[in-house]
């Protein structure tokens, strides 16, 4: 019964030494990964505008997943509606 109880609590402290680690950098890598999405996402619904992607050929087959998060990045955005004619998700 010790041991099960020593191996509980060590996993326990395992996770919280973890969390203390990770927790100053959590907000920096959040930004950037945000950051990072938003650009993809420009230049994807750039290509739906008319101005040339230079990556289309390696974003195509992701325009359907990403279709679902345009919503939530015109909002962070600032956009209250979808800024394309074409795309009515609000």
């Amino acid at each position: 019964m010790k041991l099960k109880q020593l191996q509980a609590w060590l996993r326990q402290a395992s996770f919280y030494a973890e969390e203390a680690y990770n927790a100053p950098y959590r907000s920096a890598i959040a930004r950037a990964k945000r950051e990072q999405d938003d650009l993809f996402m420009l230049l994807i619904f750039s290509e739906m505008m008319g101005v040339p992607n230079p990556a289309s050929y390696y974003t195509l087959e992701l325009q359907p997943l990403l279709l679902e998060r345009f919503h939530d990045w015109h909002i962070r955005m600032g956009m209250p509606h979808s800024p394309l004619d074409n795309i009515r998700c609000c």
